[in-house]
């Protein structure tokens, strides 16, 4: 197998993937109200995806959890993925080729 991708690397990854498809990924950062997801992801058709990234053997903290546990009840679009595998399924769902 071979060597693990840092979040860093995972995040640009899936960023370039989402510009080839025609998306938009913003860094989402709120200085007032930290554990926000990591990117907006806008999909070619205008919905909104809230994108927590983790690397394959990370987990999100606590206050990640709640942001995001928070965003869901509002009815918000939000994911948190962990590791390039599901990056890219999550933008082969939200994002197919030929959509």
């Amino acid at each position: 197998m071979g060597q693990k991708m840092s979040e860093k690397q995972i995040e640009k990854k899936m960023c370039d993937l989402i510009k080839s498809r025609g998306g938009l990924s913003y860094k989402f950062v709120s200085p007032n109200d930290p554990g926000v997801p990591d990117r907006i992801v806008i999909t070619p058709q205008g919905v909104v995806w809230f994108v927590e990234l983790k690397t394959e053997i990370g987990g999100a903290r606590r206050l990640q959890k709640w942001q995001i546990e928070r965003l869901s009840a509002t009815g918000a679009n939000v994911r948190l993925l962990k590791g390039w595998e599901q990056v890219a399924q999550f933008v082969d769902e939200v994002m197919p080729y030929g959509a």
